[in-house]
C-alpha cells in the first residue's frame, strides 16, 4: 500500500490509551498490541464495531481553551494523534501506524447518549464531532512516537 501525497496525510501517535471498562477515562500506555478485526488487546472497546478510536491532540487543545481540564485518554480515545487532520478522513480511508498496523475508518464522530463529565463541565465535547473510529485490517504493535500515514 502506497502513501497518498495530498494535504496533511501524515501524523504521529502522541499517546495510546486503554481501559478495561467502558465509559471511563483511559490510562496512557507506551505501547499496545493490536489484533486483526478486534482492536487493542486489553481495551474494553476491542471486539466492538468501533475497535480503535482516534482523536487529535489539536482537538483536545480546543477543549482546554474552553476551560476543560483534560488530557489524552480523557475522551476515551485509544490513540491521540498530532499533525493529521482526522476530520478530512472519510469512511473507508486507511491509516498505517508504524510499519505494520493498518486501520480502516468505519465511523466519524458518535452520538453522545449520556452527557459526559466534560460536557457537563464546559457545555461541549469534541469526541462526538472530531473523533474517528476504525477497524483493524492488519495487526501489529504500536507505540508512542510512531508515524501515522494515510494509505491507498
Amino acid at each position: 500500500m502506497e502513501p497518498i501525497s495530498e494535504m496533511n496525510n501524515n501524523g504521529k501517535v502522541m499517546e495510546i490509551s486503554i481501559s478495561n471498562k467502558k465509559g471511563i477515562p483511559k490510562n496512557n500506555v507506551a505501547r499496545a498490541v493490536i489484533k486483526n478485526n478486534f482492536g487493542i488487546i486489553g481495551d474494553a472497546h476491542a471486539g466492538t464495531e468501533r475497535q480503535v478510536s482516534l482523536l487529535s491532540l489539536e482537538s483536545i487543545k480546543k477543549m482546554k481553551k474552553k476551560g476543560a481540564d483534560v488530557k489524552p485518554g480523557d475522551f476515551a480515545e485509544n490513540i491521540t494523534t498530532m499533525g493529521m487532520d482526522l476530520s478530512k478522513l472519510n469512511i473507508g480511508n486507511k491509516l498505517r501506524i508504524g510499519n505494520l498496523t493498518v486501520l480502516e475508518v468505519t465511523h466519524k464522530g458518535k452520538t453522545c447518549h449520556n452527557r459526559c463529565k466534560i460536557f457537563q463541565t464546559v457545555g461541549d465535547c469534541i469526541m462526538p464531532k472530531e473523533g474517528i473510529f476504525t477497524k483493524v485490517i492488519n495487526a501489529g504493535i504500536i507505540k508512542t512516537g510512531d508515524k501515522i500515514e494515510r494509505i491507498k
